[in-house]
């Protein structure tokens, strides 16, 4: 049969599958995009599920590939496979159960951290770990096995007690440490290779008073400073911001544990702010003569000068509008994020720096954090005690410019892996397939585990086509 009426014919038999599926809803939506505009997937489908049994049905109706998204946050087509169904589940945002006493709420996968902070704040409940920003869905963040900047914490997957799983035949499994194991370390950081995450249940911890404290550490002085000052016990966020063009000077912001009155006093960041005034910021600092100056002796002294103590949940409720610019028709601020064993933080951050200034990228700021190794998850970015380095750059969105920046991105990539470290994966797809695979060697495990339980390969993506 020629390859356009067999798509026709796919596409004619989902069509009749999914008006079948009551409640279902299914919409006509044939273009998924991301956060950064770049790299928009054409589907033949969009299903927006509100339960459990509305993604089973999906699933067992639709004859072709799958791929699931929440908030759209990765950046290369990690969300959606090119004439596929895309089941968008933010619609499954409830939540199932909340247990102040023994700190665990159970959610569906598509609620939003931002909503469910608000559910846990009048209990005195915090998240455990989470990204820095609350935009993001649940199931999305263990999806990635993302992090934050807690500290002692590692990956989100560390607070996971159980996922509800929908595999690909349509079986509902609850997968924990102890039941359906396998299928557990598989979603946590598989992207949606082996199932589709419904529910997931989550250790809590409670809202506590933070202080901020900023301090400047020498580059080769960081690692011990580090394991000194924030690994006492009562520190709750760190990063450490490198900024351009030297990237070698590291300013400290450590959280810690407080008893000192509030100098913020709203328990959460307020929906729905203006940014207005960082978009112009961003702008000044990226596109006008001297926007590193600005930055660096003017702008980030005054956001660290002030005092701040406030709640947990107000600084781990940050909206990510904040740094979204005026518009990204013409250029978009990208991620990309490395995680480096600690004995070669210096070594990297130095050969890091050397790329930046080599291909003159547009890197704003780097923000390291630091993680205990992941035992958990099948494919972990921490085999070992690492930092991560979050780079936050400004990209044109043009052809030549994506080539380019997947020219350095390579490098960097090369890089890492020289120093024995790991790249992160819901970012733009620059890596080759050699890259991927010495990074990633248990992918082995992955492709052997999707045989077993997806042998028609219906769970894909932009990321899994490329390099399962």
């Amino acid at each position: 049969m020629h390859p356009s009426r067999r798509r026709f014919l796919v596409l004619a038999m989902a069509e009749a599958s999914l008006l079948t599926l009551a409640p279902a809803r299914a919409l006509a939506a044939p273009l998924i995009e991301n956060v950064t505009g770049l790299y928009p997937v054409e589907v033949a489908r969009v299903a927006a599920p509100t339960s459990t049994a509305e993604v089973a049905a999906a699933v067992r109706n639709w004859p072709g590939k799958i791929a699931v998204g929440g908030g759209r946050y990765s950046m290369g087509g990690q969300v959606a496979i090119a004439g596929g169904l895309h089941l968008d589940m933010r619609g499954m945002n409830r939540l199932l159960k909340l247990d102040p006493a023994a700190r665990v709420a159970r959610v569906q996968a598509g609620m939003r951290w931002r909503d469910l902070q608000e559910l846990l704040d009048p209990h005195d409940l915090a998240v455990q770990t989470m990204q820095s920003y609350a935009n993001f869905t649940v199931g999305g963040a263990v999806s990635v096995n993302a992090h934050g900047r807690y500290v002692g914490n590692g990956p989100v997957v560390n607070s996971v007690r159980a996922l509800q799983l929908v595999l690909a035949d349509g079986t509902v499994v609850e997968a924990s440490r102890n039941s359906h194991a396998a299928l557990f370390r598989a979603a946590a950081g598989g992207y949606g290779a082996v199932g589709v995450i419904t529910e997931v249940e989550l250790d809590l911890a409670h809202n506590t008073r933070i202080e901020r404290v900023v301090t400047e550490v020498a580059l080769g002085d960081y690692p011990a400073w580090f394991r000194r000052d924030v690994m006492r016990g009562d520190c709750v966020f760190h990063n450490a911001d490198l900024l351009p063009p030297h990237f070698d000077a590291p300013v400290a912001v450590s959280w810690h544990t407080s008893g000192k009155p509030l100098t913020e006093t709203a328990r959460l960041v307020p929906r729905g702010q203006s940014y207005a005034l960082e978009q112009n910021v961003l702008f000044a600092m990226t596109e006008l003569p001297g926007g590193e100056l600005l930055r660096r002796q003017v702008i980030h002294p005054l956001l660290l000068d002030k005092p701040a103590v406030k709640w947990r949940n107000h600084e781990a409720s940050l909206d990510v509008a904040e740094l979204e610019p005026r518009t990204r028709r013409i250029s978009t601020y990208v991620l990309q994020e490395y995680f480096i064993p600690v004995r070669h933080f210096a070594g990297f951050a130095r050969a890091m720096a050397a790329v930046i200034r080599q291909h003159g990228a547009q890197v704003l700021n780097v923000s390291v954090r630091h993680s205990p190794p992941d035992t958990t998850s099948l494919l972990p970015w921490a085999k070992e005690e690492v930092f991560s380095f979050v780079l936050y750059y400004k990209q044109r969105t043009g052809k030549a410019a994506r080539e380019e920046a997947g020219a350095w991105t390579r490098a960097m990539i090369d890089t890492a892996l020289r120093f024995g470290g790991r790249y992160y994966l819901p970012y733009q797809l620059h890596a080759t397939r050699a890259q991927f695979e010495e990074a990633y060697p248990e992918v082995a495990a992955l492709r052997s585990l999707k045989r077993r339980h997806d042998p028609d390969g219906k769970f894909s993506n932009s990321l899994w086509a490329r390099y399962l």
